[in-house]
Parts: structure tokens; C-alpha cells; sequence
């Protein structure tokens, strides 16, 4: 499978939304192949490089992602919205095109049905819902996780995709081999997190006169 790949500083799952104002050429080049093939493209986090001007050197697992919706602004960007679908490895990198391609292999994760698997789902689904009420109190705005799903898989992209956390950290969950394995680091990196936050909140006063406030903690739309 041939795809135009898209470096970012951002790490892509399944079922993730993604919007990107597009304003290099290259991109908005890319951007209407993939409109008018109706073919999606690889977002990749960079391993080396910038995400602007110049060349990147990108993680070779990836999520391919479909565009939804296009714009174009008035001041001739190109602003979508993407939607991750699978994942991905970069068997060998293309150069021939004003932006980067790659021939990629699919690489499903491994979801068989274990007892479990259920019960680390059922265990993270707990946290992340403390983990959402606690970013709310830290950041004194109303948020809330209108639903949860209830299978292993997409409850372990949607914390994938939720947990404020480095990209180091968000890439080594993209490249678990299996379902399982990634909520069993999700439930960790939530142990993690929750303790820190609920740190934060005890100190808070002394947190805000340093100039250290919750902004960093925003639960994604």
C-alpha cells in the first residue's frame, strides 16, 4: 500500500479526529491528491526534524487517516479534518514527490477476547472518568465524558487519545502489539497521572502563584 505520509509533532489513533490548518504547498498538494483519489494519507510523528519547511524524519509506525472535511480560507490555507483509521509501518520511504511517501504494510492490533483484557478495560474506564473529573476540578471548567464505549478496543484508543501525556509516551501505546498490552500501560500511565493531578489540586494556591496553573490539562473535544 502506497501513502502520502504527513510528519507531525502529533501521534494519530484509530477513531481520533485531527484537524490541521494546511499552508505549505507540498501539503495542500497532497491534501487535494487525497481529495480527488478519495485516498487517505499517513500521519507519523516525527523522530527528527521539523514539522514546517525542510525535511523530517518520521517514526515508522503510523495511523492512516481519511479526510472528512475540507475548507479553503481566505488567506489560501486549506483547513481539514481527518479521522484516524489504521495502523500502519513504513516498509520503505519515497522521495520522488514535493512531499514525503511511503510503501506501508498494515499492522492490525492484536484484539482477541480474554477475560482479561475485559477486566483492564473495565479498570480503565473507571480512571479515566476520575481522570476527566479531576482535570475539571484542577482546571475549574465543566468538563465531562459523554460516553464511554464498551469494547476492550475502542475504549483503549479513546484513552489513547485523551491521556496528557508526551508523545514518547503516546507513540510507545501506538506501537503495542495488542489491544491488552495497551490498556495495561493505559492503566498505568493513569495511576501515574491521577496521582499527580490529585497533587496539583492539594497544592493548587501554591501551584497558581508560581505561574504553573492547570493549562497544560484539557481534556480534547
Amino acid at each position: 500500500m502506497h501513502l502520502p505520509l504527513f510528519p507531525l509533532n502529533t501521534v494519530l489513533f484509530p477513531g481520533m479526529l485531527l484537524p490541521l490548518n494546511i499552508f505549505e504547498p507540498r501539503y495542500r498538494e497532497m491534501v487535494n491528491h487525497c481529495v480527488e483519489t478519495e485516498t487517505p494519507f499517513g500521519v507519523t510523528l516525527i523522530r527528527e526534524g521539523q514539522e514546517v519547511g525542510g525535511d523530517a524524519v518520521p517514526h515508522e509506525i503510523g495511523s492512516a487517516a481519511r479526510i472528512m472535511k475540507t475548507k479553503l480560507l481566505s488567506d489560501g490555507r486549506l483547513h481539514i479534518v481527518a479521522v484516524g483509521t489504521q495502523r500502519f509501518r513504513i516498509e520503505e520511504l519515497d522521495h520522488s514527490r514535493v512531499y514525503l511517501s511511503a510503501e506501508v504494510s498494515l499492522l492490525p492490533f492484536s484484539t482477541e477476547a480474554t477475560p482479561e483484557t475485559d477486566r483492564l478495560a473495565e479498570m480503565v474506564k473507571r480512571r479515566i472518568l476520575e481522570y476527566v473529573e479531576l482535570i475539571s476540578t484542577a482546571s475549574k471548567t465543566e468538563m465531562r465524558l459523554d460516553r464511554v464505549p464498551k469494547d476492550p478496543k475502542s475504549v483503549a484508543f479513546l484513552v489513547a487519545s485523551a491521556l496528557q501525556v508526551d508523545n514518547r509516551e503516546r507513540q510507545a501505546l501506538l506501537e503495542m502489539a495488542g489491544i491488552s498490552q495497551m490498556l495495561d500501560r493505559e492503566r498505568r500511565l493513569l495511576s501515574r497521572e491521577l496521582l499527580l493531578m490529585r497533587y496539583m489540586i492539594d497544592t493548587q494556591p501554591s501551584i497558581m502563584q508560581m505561574g504553573m496553573g492547570p493549562t497544560g490539562y484539557i481534556f480534547p473535544n
